[in-house]
């Protein structure tokens, strides 16, 4: 396993994610002065290791609220959606501002759940962002709040942040949080919780260590950037947690610092279409698998027959995702499929030769083809 300075020595291309409560200061809105600290100190690091940098950004409904004299417990989502309107432009200006000053160009990228799930639209995200990444260009992304709706909505920008290592293809996801890093317990509520420096791998017991976060702004707890942390590290991107209120903290992380805690890389990391099958989309239905299809997936890295399926669930059409069930209900992989659903209900636990006879036509042998699947179990 690589050392932290083997790690951070390697990166070029880092996401930055910056949440709400580092970005902002109760009710004033805005904090223009931190902003300015913080850029100061990834320009800074930019131009000592030649680093690219994109920043995933929070803040635009916490300005906007401030802007606009709404009360901070106030949410909904009319009201969200205009301060975001509002806030937004008061965010972007304050980094053109603080990376202006540097000779440094910034870019907005606002983007919706729904743009991600769309291959065509992903890659033209993607095409986008390292265009403005080779013209030196940083770009500034947030969740497209103004238009938002719960059944496109990231769920927090943690989450984004993780979708974006993806997108540009990073080599390090740095978090700015409102604690030093994972704790064995919430530090503020347990003064015997014990600090974490390194987790080689997120499992149940890493995941029941995190807490949510007491900071009253944002959405986004440590269980959210730990399970961020495990979504870049099926890419192959290690994630590193640091506390964003402590002056100096970004550059002393980037330059390889021992401070936060650092989330190594999975080695067998997803492609980046696997990737996105995996944590870009949502699933649109069920196919129960018999103990015989579970192994062949799990083990023996085979396609889904229809011989193996036990059940159908949901209204789903050719390549939409569909989760994959063991027999005991617990999703084992998700894949996009081959046949509608009403068609997969007709040739389950049928041989792949029986399928024209049943349909009176084949598209494929596979329900789901090894490429376009994905083990999560």
């Amino acid at each position: 396993m690589k050392s932290r300075t083997e790690i951070l020595d390697a990166c070029r291309r880092v996401v930055i994610k910056i949440g709400s409560s580092i970005l902002t200061e109760g009710d004033a809105g805005l904090n223009t002065d931190r902003i300015h600290e913080l850029v100061d100190e990834m320009v800074g690091v930019m131009r000592r290791k030649k680093l690219e940098i994109t920043i995933v950004s929070s803040g635009a409904v916490a300005a906007g609220m401030a802007r606009l004299g709404i009360p901070r417990g106030r949410r909904e989502i009319p009201l969200k959606q205009a301060a975001a309107a509002v806030g937004q432009g008061r965010l972007m200006w304050s980094y053109e501002e603080a990376f202006g000053k540097h000779r440094k160009r910034v870019a907005q990228i606002l983007l919706t759940a729904d743009d991600l799930k769309h291959r065509r639209r992903f890659l033209n995200a993607r095409n986008a962002l390292l265009t403005l990444c080779r013209y030196k260009v940083i770009p500034i992304i947030n969740e497209n709040d103004t238009v938002v709706v719960e059944e496109i909505k990231f769920g927090d920008n943690d989450h984004l942040s993780a979708l974006v290592t993806n997108l540009v293809g990073a080599d390090l996801l740095l978090i700015l949080s409102d604690v030093d890093g994972l704790h064995t317990a919430d530090p503020r509520i347990d003064q015997e919780a014990g600090f974490i420096p390194a987790v080689e791998k997120v499992t149940p017991k890493i995941l029941a260590m995190a807490g949510e976060s007491a900071a009253g702004v944002g959405t986004g707890g440590m269980r959210s950037k730990v399970l961020t942390a495990k979504t870049a590290a099926d890419y192959g991107t290690p994630t590193l947690i640091i506390n964003g209120h402590r002056p100096g903290a970004v550059a002393a992380a980037l330059l390889g610092g021992e401070i936060g805690t650092l989330f190594m890389a999975n080695q067998d990391r997803l492609t980046s279409r696997k990737h996105w099958i995996a944590y870009s989309l949502s699933s649109k239905g069920s196919l129960t698998l018999d103990a015989g299809a579970s192994e062949a997936l799990l083990k023996r890295g085979k396609s889904l027959l229809p011989s193996g399926i036990t059940d159908v669930a949901g209204r789903f059409e050719v390549g939409d995702p569909v989760s994959c069930l063991d027999p005991q209900g617990r999703e084992l992989a998700r894949g996009l499929v081959n046949y509608h659903a009403w068609e997969i209900d007709k040739i389950k636990g049928r041989k792949t030769t029986e399928i024209e006879k049943i349909l009176g036509y084949k598209y494929y042998d596979e329900v789901i083809h090894r490429d376009d699947l994905v083990i999560l179990s």
